[in-house]
């Protein structure tokens, strides 16, 4: 394993802590133990130095969930403790779970993977430019449009390459695609709407529904969503700044849904994400939601390389992919800052969650160290 393949997943990542009892380790590998053990130790005083209220976090091995624990606070002020239904903001690790969906309609023949999307019926998503043309799903979910992460009055939406070119992360895209799989599957409420980045207009839609249920609840995410429900509210943990401060937040309104559910919206637990990232890892027959094992490969497949000074890695469809063949995404919010990786190889995975402004620095020193090198080198 090189270890710098962990430093380059840091890289790319833009209180006292109170624990609830752990699961025990399948086999009781004394390596397992071991590096749960320096887990258990290492992250409360890395929470300390970063004032990271709370944190949550599941462990992968042999595509089963092995172990999981909650460390600190949902909220700093109340000091509700976190567990392991604690539910954070994924941020963009709702990327890879929307991915899944749209592969899974590609599948299905409603969308072409490498059809341009303005064959289908609808509003241009940008006038002016006929690179728009060129655009596919494959573009978008491998970050090759050349869209701008996201626009804003200073950088207008614009194609800032020919297609398929080189990569560029884009969540503008993956709204894009959102959008045509809203028109060609479900619905928008043009009676609420609401303005975005550089004046942009979104609309109410199902978007959430039609994840829900196509990836959510058939893969056993009960405590996941897009909205915070009366049922959900007590298990969310509050987002806090980087002195571990509050940040005062209302819930995600239809409208904001409808923007960021394929790029940021997803409300979910370390426990649920590990359930998604198990049926990559270990898939079962495919059906009418999950993936063929083709299409999986396809989704593990580099698509595009991407060089940041010294270090390297590949996007596939929705996933990073590390030259050491791991795959992983982050999700960075204010005040929420989550990562997960794994390995199909020895089908085992890491997924991390925190609720603190510098919990992008918690992980990245997570990263720095070598026991996420052991924990894969001892599933291997």
């Amino acid at each position: 394993m090189n270890r710098r393949a962990f430093l380059h997943c840091a890289a790319l990542l833009p209180f006292a802590a109170c624990a609830r009892k752990p699961l025990r380790i399948p086999g009781n590998d004394p390596r397992l133990r071991e590096i749960i053990g320096e887990f258990e130790s290492q992250l409360p005083k890395l929470m300390a130095e970063f004032d990271v209220p709370g944190l949550s976090i599941a462990v992968v091995t042999g595509a089963k969930i092995a172990w999981r624990r909650g460390f600190g606070f949902k909220n700093a002020l109340a000091r509700t403790p976190v567990d392991n239904d604690t539910i954070f903001q994924a941020g963009s690790m709702s990327k890879p779970v929307f991915a899944y969906a749209a592969l899974k309609l590609c599948e299905k023949g409603v969308l072409g993977l490498d059809t341009p999307l303005t064959t289908y019926a609808g509003e241009p998503f940008l006038d002016g430019d006929p690179r728009l043309e060129l655009i596919t799903p494959r573009h978008i979910l491998s970050h090759t449009a050349g869209f701008p992460n996201w626009r804003s009055n200073s950088e207008p939406l614009q194609i800032n390459f020919t297609p398929g070119s080189r990569y560029r992360y884009s969540g503008e895209g993956y709204y894009y695609l959102q959008s045509v799989m809203t028109r060609l599957t479900g619905r928008s409420d043009r009676t609420d709407c609401a303005e975005f980045e550089g004046g942009m207009l979104a609309c109410a839609s199902d978007i959430d529904e039609f994840l829900t249920a196509n990836v959510l609840r058939p893969f056993g995410m009960q405590s996941s969503g897009y909205f915070v429900t009366d049922a959900m509210q007590p298990d969310m943990a509050a987002p806090h700044d980087e002195h571990g401060k509050l940040i005062s937040q209302s819930r995600p309104t239809p409208p904001a849904v409808a923007r960021y559910a394929a790029a940021g919206s997803l409300l979910t637990t370390p426990t649920d994400y590990a359930r998604f990232i198990i049926e990559i890892l270990n898939p079962r027959e495919h059906d009418n939601v999950r993936l063929t094992r083709e299409t999986i490969d396809e989704m593990l497949r580099r698509h595009t390389k991407v060089v940041q000074g010294p270090n390297t890695s590949s996007w596939g469809l929705g996933w990073q992919i590390q030259d050491n063949g791991l795959f992983n995404h982050g999700g960075d919010n204010r005040g929420s800052h989550c990562h997960s990786i794994a390995s199909r190889e020895s089908k085992s995975a890491f997924v991390i969650m925190t609720n603190g402004d510098r919990g992008a620095e918690l992980i990245g020193k997570v990263f720095e160290s070598t026991i996420l090198e052991r924990f894969f080198t001892a599933n291997a």
